[in-house]
């Protein structure tokens, strides 16, 4: 029988849009490592806010990135960023002063260097642990992460619809403001890549979502 293709997915799109439970049930189902890069950001943002460093402050951030290394935890079919070999909870990478940070810090074109490689190198991981693929999220993955994905695709929703979103999830989320930073940064900014399949999610149901992007994993699975 012939051995399926490793397949990598990525996943773009604004918060609250529907990127981390779309990821995860396409990682249940076909046994992808999903990697979450949004909290890799925040737990460089964490990590850095308890070192004493501002975003605005760049030769110090800079300084402290020179000395930070990651790994990673696969917990079930999460790829965990580790930062000299401990975890940031989730409590502190959620947290509000986290969320008012994150996108200052994320637009620092240093800050996204030191985790290109990182992120790239999850789909070796990923073969490694015998998955059978790697699904991606976040605001670059189909533009720079992995521009050559097997499939790339955008989720986007109206602005009050993921301002509830994450008001359901017990979040506060500046979300429109988050949208302004990402999109608007010279770094990788958040972006619909070209040719890629842009889903709105405002009015579908989670399930719909993931059986769209599903149906062409599925096909590209069988094969012709």
């Amino acid at each position: 029988m012939k051995k399926p293709p490793f397949l990598i997915v990525a996943i773009d799109g604004g918060a609250a849009a529907g990127k981390s439970s779309t990821a995860h049930a396409l990682s249940t189902r076909f046994n992808f490592l999903h990697a979450d890069t949004g909290s890799y950001y925040r737990a460089l943002t964490a990590e850095l806010l308890h070192r004493g460093v501002k975003a605005k402050d760049a030769e110090s951030v800079r300084a402290e990135l020179a000395d930070l290394k990651f790994d990673t935890q696969i917990v079930a079919r999460d790829a965990r960023m580790k930062i000299h070999g401990d975890r940031i909870s989730e409590t502190d990478i959620r947290s509000e002063v986290v969320n008012n940070a994150v996108s200052h810090f994320a637009a620092l074109p240093d800050l996204r260097a030191a985790l290109l490689a990182y992120q790239r190198n999850l789909a070796e991981v990923a073969r490694a642990h015998h998955f059978g693929g790697l699904v991606m999220e976040g605001r670059d993955i189909g533009t720079v992460i992995f521009p050559n994905a097997d499939f790339r695709v955008f989720l986007h929703a109206d602005p009050h619809e993921r301002v509830r979103r994450r008001e359901r999830e017990g979040h506060v989320d500046a979300v429109a403001e988050r949208d302004r930073l990402d999109s608007s940064r010279a770094a990788a900014p958040l972006t619909c890549p070209a040719g890629a399949v842009a889903i709105d999610s405002t009015h579908l149901p989670l399930n719909e979502v993931v059986e769209r992007i599903a149906r062409l994993i599925t096909a590209r699975l069988l094969g012709p």
